[in-house]
């Protein structure tokens, strides 16, 4: 491979927090809204939260914190993060292929994603218009968009969306969209929430959310889904976080900022299933998850409330912000490394990134995109955060993992670092790898 050409950008995030909001926008997305609800309530209810959050406070505080020390300390997204990782063990070469899969893994999610936001834009304009309302057979509407070439313009319209918004920078451009939206979804979804509870049936939701069935403890599924759930909500992937890692100043504390974003990441979730398991329950159908539960039982229950068009303007306005804000983390590696690795434009690479995202995602639309996103989520996402944690906990030279962590941290770290990373994070990094593969998916 040609040398690598060095253009690390002086673009960065102008402080931690508008760090801290991108990444909460990178976590939050659509495993928050249309999986994790389904989850809690398949597995004992509230007593699926005890081993979900042990797993978000372990990988929160191991590997969250590894991905974004790696990104600031090479200065560089995954490509070059992982290149000058190995030229410490003088194999460059073999950091570079390795490189490649998390930016591999990142773009091949993009292009599915892209055509999920494409979704719900359209779904954001029937709302506005009123014909969410009207529609008599919500499942043969979504399917309609959801077959093959059925969503073209929305998907090209999200696509542009994302890629205008990255096109004004880090600092002007991630940073300040991320600080609007993701507030925004927040309040959105809490008011939401507010209404849901009024409706009457709502209750039986909650029971079905939060009841304790203590023994589904005992089961080792609920332990393996909810590892599965916290290390994919927290965009575990060697790539989104580390390349924003690498427009973070030196300055800041990293162990903070990696509990503000495990927090925030598990309140979206949290937030997410008391707005639409109750609303389901209240309208007596059952709940289910993936794109079923956004594009056809909402729809469903929306027709039923009262308000139902100003309810699903809101609703879909919030999951928009979440796809967008999710979608631009996920294009980032990509256009970074092709920053990076040829020396070009943002401009160019948001281009050549574009192109392909869309050239290939009109062909994955329709019958191609579940086992498509299926392929890249249980193969290559979990694979790349392995190489991840092995890379920086393992072949960095000792210490070197210790220092960048330190970096920006008041108070020394303690001798726990070492054991939690290297054994505990890389041992549950490859327990996600086999067993997702076992399980045809756990995240």
């Amino acid at each position: 491979m040609n040398k690598m050409h060095q253009t690390q950008t002086n673009d960065k995030f102008k402080n931690k927090w508008g760090f801290i909001i991108a990444c909460i926008g990178s976590s939050v997305g659509m495993a928050n809204i249309w999986l994790f609800p389904y989850r809690i309530g398949e597995f004992g209810g509230s007593a699926f939260l005890i081993p979900y959050i042990l797993f978000v406070i372990l990988i929160g505080f191991t590997g969250v914190i590894g991905e974004m020390a790696f990104g600031r300390a090479m200065q560089s997204g995954p490509l070059g993060a992982f290149t000058k990782a190995f030229e410490q063990r003088k194999q460059k070469r073999l950091g570079e292929l390795i490189g490649l899969i998390p930016v591999i893994g990142s773009l091949g999610i993009a292009i599915g994603y892209s055509v999920v936001v494409g979704w719900i834009i359209r779904y954001l304009w029937i709302s506005v218009t009123g014909d969410i309302i009207t529609v008599s057979d919500s499942g043969a509407q979504f399917g309609a968009l959801a077959q093959n070439f059925g969503s073209i313009p929305w998907h090209l319209i999200g696509l542009i969306l994302v890629l205008l918004c990255m096109s004004l920078g880090i600092s002007a451009g991630i940073e300040k969209i991320n600080k609007v939206l993701m507030p925004t979804f927040f309040v959105l979804f809490l008011f939401l929430a507010i209404q849901v509870a009024t409706l009457p049936g709502a209750s039986k939701g909650y029971h079905y959310l939060f009841r304790p069935d203590w023994s589904a403890m005992q089961h080792p599924k609920t332990w393996v889904y909810a590892m599965g759930q916290a290390f994919f909500s927290l965009s575990l992937a060697g790539s989104g976080t580390v390349v924003y890692g690498s427009y973070l100043k030196k300055d800041v504390n990293i162990m903070h900022s990696a509990g503000i974003v495990s927090l925030f990441d598990t309140l979206a979730a949290i937030l997410a299933g008391i707005v639409i398991i109750p609303a389901v329950f209240a309208y007596q159908m059952e709940p289910n998850s993936g794109p079923g539960l956004l594009f056809i039982t909402i729809p469903n229950v929306i027709q039923s409330l009262p308000f139902g068009r100003i309810f699903a303007i809101i609703f879909f306005l919030a999951v928009l912000f979440a796809g967008v804000t999710s979608l631009m983390n996920l294009l980032e590696s990509p256009v970074e490394a092709l920053q990076t690795r040829f020396g070009v434009s943002r401009s160019l690479s948001l281009a050549i990134v574009g192109s392909i995202t869309a050239g290939i995602g009109i062909f994955v639309e329709g019958d191609l995109l579940s086992p498509w996103m299926d392929t890249i989520s249980i193969y290559i996402i979990p694979l790349g955060a392995l190489l991840a944690g092995i890379t920086m906990f393992w072949v960095c030279k000792k210490g070197f993992a210790r220092n960048a962590i330190q970096e920006g941290c008041r108070k020394p770290i303690g001798k726990w670092l070492e054991p939690m990373t290297k054994y505990i994070f890389c041992g549950v990094a490859v327990l996600v790898y086999i067993l997702g593969i076992f399980f045809g998916g756990i995240g």
